[in-house]
């Protein structure tokens, strides 16, 4: 019986990160929407749901370190509640740069609006697309498809050096844009990092299921 309670737990922990990747998942669209619309009410939007990202991390770390400390939990059951826990980490952070997004957007509602030569919504795309793959990866318990996301970011590493070029020469040949320029390579970099969130997501994943921590596996291998 207390085994049965045990796993009982496990699920609602699963069901918590997985309402807390809801949340992360729409902060960071509403972010991209926001900022590609220049809607304030959506920045607004932004900023709640980084209240809510906040209340459910907590929560939901208190509910794993309980968990470690009276049921101590041994092997493949110990790794998936630290997991949960760095995952919970990321999650969080997804949501701080959504909201950096969003703050981004509240400086360029104010100035003239600008067409910039990046595809902002195909970034957020493609990183929405690998935090909702890392987070199907943890429903399924698939190791394999936890290593698809990992592949996936040097592709958004590769789309925000672009932008960072394509906007620093947009700066050299129109001082007049530096600003909303300078705006959008700020953005770009927070796309970026959300996809190096996902890919830590996706990490903790295959951690969960084999045991083992591929963290610097791929950058070996570029040495």
């Amino acid at each position: 019986m207390p085994r049965i309670h045990f796993h009982l737990q496990l699920a609602e922990l699963k069901d918590k990160l997985l309402a807390m990747a809801a949340l992360s998942q729409q902060a960071v669209e509403s972010a991209v929407d926001a900022y590609l619309q220049r809607d304030k009410g959506l920045c607004k939007y932004v900023k709640q749901n980084e209240t809510a990202i906040n209340t459910a991390q907590r929560e939901l770390d208190e509910m794993a370190y309980e968990l470690l400390a009276k049921e101590q939990p041994m092997a493949i059951d110990l790794r998936f509640i630290l997991a949960v826990i760095k995952i919970n980490g990321d999650l969080e952070r997804i949501g701080d740069q959504s909201m950096g997004i969003a703050r981004r957007t509240k400086e360029l509602i104010k100035i003239e609006d600008v067409e910039l030569p990046v595809d902002f919504a195909a970034m957020g795309e493609y990183a929405g697309r690998m935090i909702r793959t890392a987070i199907q990866a943890l429903l399924e318990g698939d190791a394999q498809l936890a290593d698809t996301v990992r592949e996936m970011d040097d592709d958004i590493d590769r789309m925000n050096r672009r932008a960072h070029d394509d906007l620093l020469r947009l700066i050299e040949q129109k001082p007049v844009v530096t600003q909303q320029a300078m705006n959008g390579i700020l953005v770009a970099k927070n796309l970026e990092r959300i996809a190096d969130h996902a890919s830590n997501i996706a990490t903790d994943v295959i951690f969960w299921i084999r045991g083992a921590d591929v963290r610097h596996q791929l950058s070996m291998a570029m040495d």
